[in-house]
């Protein structure tokens, strides 16, 4: 029988560690659903008005990072340097998803979310050389980037890990003379 302290370094047992990727692999099936829907009912560049002057669905590909920055590097490597960038921060995420304490729920569910949408875009980068986006919001003549379902698990799981950063308990000490 292990003690607390083997059971803390051991980390989260592998039936909670099961339920954390089956959210990855959740949110990793609706990006591509969507992005499948996108693909198979718009043209490229096409776009569709749902609430008019706010938002609208898009189809359009990214082929740099975050917002389009490097999208139009010439470099014929690019891709290859992304989509290897990509690969190891997925591994990092999942090793810290796998190795993650059993108390730090928002950290276990954050880290399976970003794992969820770092997969659904390494996987468009991989297939096409770029990531399909669609999500498109603007206001006054203020645009924000489209996107897609995977950037936005990633950015809500990268709240949930600042959240449990900015709420993480201080351990007590005392001072001893």
């Amino acid at each position: 029988m292990q003690d607390k302290s083997q059971a803390s370094a051991a980390g989260v047992k592998p039936s909670v560690k099961i339920g954390y990727l089956l959210l990855s692999a959740g949110v990793f099936l609706a990006d591509r659903i969507t992005k499948i829907l996108i693909e198979s009912t718009m043209a490229l560049y096409e776009s569709y008005t749902v609430i008019p002057g706010l938002f609208q669905i898009v189809h359009v590909r990214n082929q740099g990072i975050a917002f389009g920055l490097f999208a139009e590097s010439p470099s014929p490597l690019k891709t290859m340097i992304l989509v290897f960038l990509s690969a190891v921060a997925l591994a990092g995420v999942g090793y810290l998803l796998w190795t993650g304490e059993p108390a730090a729920r928002k950290q276990t569910i954050g880290l399976s979310l970003i794992l969820g949408g770092a997969m659904g875009n390494l996987f468009d980068r991989v297939v096409h050389g770029g990531v399909v986006d669609f999500l498109d919001f603007f206001i006054y003549g203020h645009h924000w980037p489209a996107f897609n379902l995977a950037d936005s698990a990633i950015v809500v799981g990268g709240g949930l890990l600042l959240l449990q950063m900015a709420t993480r308990e201080r351990p007590v000490t005392t001072h001893v003379p």
